[in-house]
């Protein structure tokens, strides 16, 4: 096999020069800053605009992972090695420089104490190559130095960290991305889990208007965001455990803050779903939850897609985590808080609880699945959306008895089937695309790539979203189809014990 040639491409951006290179026609900048890194007195801080540089900078090299222990996602030989909090900084393909061209943002997930934008599972070139879009990969601070909020500190310590990195990469992107052959108007967000979380936040945060067109949520977990009282009562026991000042944080190891966090983080699953990484509402940033702000429509409107995984829990379910209610008791813990009467109404709902498939239902619809219906319902009366469900399973999960898990979609989305994660789940799809990847990617791109104020060419087989029907894309190996309200049962249960 011929080496692949590495052609060097610079973009010219406001900031200054990046030099790339084009890999099998598709040029690609990695480890670019989008802010000033946030070390020293800018730990814990917003981020902080880049200044512009002379000459041309290097973005040859992917940068470090935010600091972060080892996950599914994680792995792959080609991933990063380094972890370090100097992390702020995106990756771009493009198959064409000189055109302007719609815009993919990839916000990746992790529950907000994992992932980044760099890992192979991720990786954008074929997005790009397959569907002529600019493909941007955002990493973002997660853990403690970004998914677990300290803002009730007060001055240097800001909220929502998280989310206000994903600002700060999306104002690059509105600024920059005309050099990398992008359209910033035409910009589309998809992330999965805490990445589609951030996705429905970014819609409910008055800072990213205009920053996007459309958007795209695989999986969000909701129950992620939680209110400010809560996150400043995490503050003061995050204090009192190690036995510091707010001051003396910014100089702690990096060791000593991520055990502590990672203490109150387990801590934090009794109070099953709200865990203590997370965003927070109730701030300037984010002053709604998501699902309040849709249902007051308070919340930027634009076309939506929309979904969760058939087997979202099915993953977590065997090792029975705190933080999913999936036993008999923690599910009574849930009921109690929720609504004393709905214990006894859940076989309505479940017909074969205790049993574990329906104690695994309960858990995915707690954390994933009835937050998604409850956002949906609202959002759809406000702008264009299109629910789907994700069932395909390929024969690796359906020997473990998993099924259609959570995150087993972003391989066909991305076509990172050489990825370590997509050679476990699909060993012959470096090869051979399967059949549901070659739909799912074209639906997504189908749908970044519409005109404003155009719908996709496939509104007719996938109808819009709404309560009077609740138009479903079930999403299975060789076929799809629509299905009205296909899981209206345990829908209905869930929004009588909500009221």
């Amino acid at each position: 096999m011929p080496a692949v040639v590495e052609v060097p491409v610079v973009a010219h951006t406001a900031l200054g020069a990046l030099r790339g290179i084009a890999e099998d026609g598709i040029a690609v900048w990695r480890g670019v800053p989008y802010a000033q890194q946030p070390v020293g007195d800018r730990r814990f801080a917003a981020p902080k605009p880049l200044p512009a540089w002379p000459g041309v900078r290097d973005a040859l090299e992917h940068a470090p992972l935010p600091p972060q222990s080892r996950s599914m996602a994680a792995g792959d030989r080609n991933d990063p090695k380094i972890r370090d909090e100097a992390c702020l900084t995106v990756t771009v393909w493009s198959p064409d420089v000189s055109a302007s061209l719609p815009v993919m943002v990839w916000i990746p997930g992790g529950a907000f104490v994992n992932g980044a934008g760099q890992l192979q599972l991720y990786d954008g070139s074929r997005l790009a190559a397959n569907g002529d879009v600019v493909v941007v990969n955002v990493t973002y601070r997660v853990g403690v130095f970004g998914g677990f909020d300290l803002g009730a500190l007060g001055a240097g310590f800001d909220d929502n960290l998280s989310l206000r990195d994903q600002i700060a990469a999306l104002t690059w992107v509105r600024e920059n991305v005309a050099a990398f052959g992008g359209d910033p108007d035409r910009v589309t967000i998809f992330g999965e889990s805490a990445g589609a979380t951030s996705v429905l936040a970014l819609l409910a945060s008055p800072a990213a208007d205009g920053l996007f067109a459309r958007a795209i949520a695989q999986s969000p977990a909701l129950p992620l965001i939680a209110d400010r009282e809560i996150r400043a009562e995490q503050t003061h026991r995050f204090l009192a455990h190690l036995e510091v000042t707010a001051a003396e944080l910014k100089g702690l190891p990096q060791r000593e803050l991520r055990r502590a966090a990672g203490q109150l983080q387990l801590a934090s699953v009794a109070s099953s779903p709200t865990l203590a990484h997370g965003l927070t509402y109730g701030v300037e940033l984010l002053p709604r939850h998501p699902i309040e702000a849709a249902q007051r429509g308070a919340i930027a409107r634009m076309p939506l897609i929309i979904g969760t995984n058939r087997r979202e829990a099915a993953l977590f379910v065997r090792d029975n985590p705190p933080m999913l209610p999936t036993t008999p008791d923690s599910v009574d813990r849930l009921l109690c808080r929720l609504s004393p009467d709905a214990t006894s109404q859940i076989g309505a709902a479940y017909p074969r609880y205790p049993n574990r498939r329906a104690l695994e239902a309960f858990g995915a619809d707690a954390m994933f699945v009835a937050p998604t219906w409850a956002f949906a319902d609202a959002y759809s009366a406000l702008a264009p959306t299109h629910m789907y469900r994700f069932d395909h399973a390929p024969a690796t999960l359906r020997l473990t008895g998993l099924g259609a898990v959570h995150g087993s979609e972003i391989v066909h989305i991305l076509h990172t089937y050489d990825s370590h994660l997509g050679r476990r789940l699909h060993p012959l799809g470096r090869w051979w695309t399967p059949r549901v990847g070659r739909r799912l990617q074209r639906g997504w791109l189908e749908f970044a790539t519409a005109a404003a104020g155009c719908d996709p060419p496939w509104t007719n087989e996938w109808p819009r979203y709404d309560i009077q029907r609740r138009a479903t894309r079930i999403i299975r190996s060789r076929y799809d189809e629509v299905i009205n309200d296909p899981d209206g049962r345990r829908r209905n249960w869930w929004f009588r014990v909500s009221e």
